[in-house]
């Protein structure tokens, strides 16, 4: 783990629901000079604790789609076959977010199309392009209650 003192858990804070902040407005929010601001944001990122910069697109003003849950069993456990699952997800576009879990079933992912028939043709790919027998259990979302709006930082770490 990095090491992170109160000054770099602001920045992150204030990071995390304004990413397009300016420096100036960045170091002022946390009391650094901009200079001082700006190094420890590099080093943030040089440290692999920032990875990237994202905007959330509200897609329904702009397309229509389909987002659906679908958790995966693989029958076998290999490790190989884990990780040509994993290798075949993450070559998939449509597949947005996947996570290897504990339970009743072996990954959790999050996949948006256009429409139905393209997940259909997703899932078929997922699962004629394993060579060992997988099961795929599909939800469609209705509706996104919550939207990911950053964490608060200061309760998930010793700070």
């Amino acid at each position: 783990m990095v090491s992170l003192d109160k000054t770099d858990l602001k920045i992150l804070q204030v990071l995390q629901a304004e990413a397009r902040i300016t420096n100036q407005d960045l170091s002022e929010r946390v009391n650094l000079s901009a200079s001082s601001c700006l190094q420890r944001v590099r080093r943030l990122e040089q440290a692999g604790v920032l990875m990237s910069y994202h905007s959330r697109i509200n897609l329904p003003l702009i397309c229509r789609h389909i987002v659906c849950i679908a958790t995966v069993s693989l029958k076998n456990h290999s490790q190989q076959d884990f990780r040509e699952f994993e290798q075949l997800v993450k070559s998939t576009p449509e597949v947005v977010e996947c996570y290897t879990v504990s339970g009743e079933f072996d990954f959790f992912l999050k996949i948006i199309c256009p429409d139905m028939n393209q997940y259909l043709k997703v899932n078929d790919a997922l699962v004629s392009s394993v060579n060992r027998s997988i099961t795929i259990n599909t939800h469609v979302v209705m509706n996104q209650n919550k939207y990911f709006e950053g964490l608060d930082l200061g309760k998930l770490t010793s700070e």
